[in-house]
């Protein structure tokens, strides 16, 4: 038999699952451990100083010891999260070592399954008579998968910017159909929510705005070149009706279809 004595740098505390009833709110206290909090459903707030958190579902939060935290919203009845408290040994160079894992305060995890299920076995094992090392490695996984996210979240922007000019390219050439937020999400297999985030950071407009824009250069290229009826001009630009046209043809180019026919047909003709 193989037997490891290994001095770990953390000490387990204790560590539980809450289940909201929909009443009561976080206590405010200050404690001389460190906790780690993880959302399985719902939405948590907590205030820890004068910083202000709301963890959703499938999100993680650090808190530190000596700093006052306090609950700033009652517990919604959806409310579901699993907390640990622990603590955290120096360093021969009196840095914790916490700070060398670079553990993220707040951050969303890459796989809130598999922390979930870390938990779960945390918690089984903790019902164990024998207290077992086992509660420290198992720590030491769910930490190490949340300083994962940092690499999960660039992975994540690289596929939100992806998704950004996927979408981009949808509405340059379905601009005419009737399109949304909602079929693009469809068509490129991704959150409607989270299309409109990833597009608008790239982008600095909405998906709504964007797809009224590409509307409207269409439209201005057919008052140039056509004597369609702004009817049929509205029809081919992906605009239910005239009335709506002629609204958000004056909201982006301050004039209404008519009148910049009448400005800048002349001008490109004479040109």
């Amino acid at each position: 038999m193989l037997e490891l004595s290994i001095a770990l740098p953390i000490k387990v505390q204790n560590g539980g699952l809450f289940i909201s009833r929909g009443v009561g709110r976080h206590p405010a206290r200050k404690l001389q451990s460190w906790e780690v909090i993880f959302v399985e459903k719902g939405t948590l707030t907590i205030q820890e100083e004068d910083r202000v958190f709301s963890v959703n579902a499938g999100e993680s939060l650090l808190l530190w010891p000596q700093r006052r935290h306090v609950g700033v919203a009652d517990f919604p009845a959806d409310l579901k999260f699993y907390w640990l408290h622990f603590e955290v040994q120096e360093t021969n160079n009196t840095a914790p070592w916490l700070a060398s894992l670079s553990v993220p305060q707040h951050t969303r995890v890459s796989d809130p399954q598999y922390i979930i299920s870390l938990f779960r076995q945390f918690l089984s094992e903790q019902e164990k008579i024998a207290r077992s090392a086992a509660l420290e490695f198992i720590l030491l996984l769910i930490l190490q998968q949340i300083t994962r996210t940092e690499i999960g979240e660039k992975e994540a922007d690289d596929r939100g910017i992806s998704l950004a000019w996927k979408a981009q390219q949808l509405i340059r050439t379905q601009f005419h159909l009737r399109i949304s937020t909602a079929t693009l999400a469809r068509e490129l297999h991704c959150n409607a929510d989270y299309l409109g985030r990833v597009y608008r950071r790239v982008f600095h407009l909405t998906i709504t705005e964007a797809i009224h824009r590409q509307r409207v250069r269409a439209a201005e290229k057919f008052l140039l070149s056509d004597a369609r009826s702004l009817k049929e001009i509205a029809a081919l630009c992906g605009f239910s009706n005239v009335g709506y046209f002629r609204q958000i043809f004056h909201k982006h180019t301050g004039l209404t279809p008519g009148v910049w026919k009448r400005r800048y047909c002349k001008e490109h003709i004479n040109s």
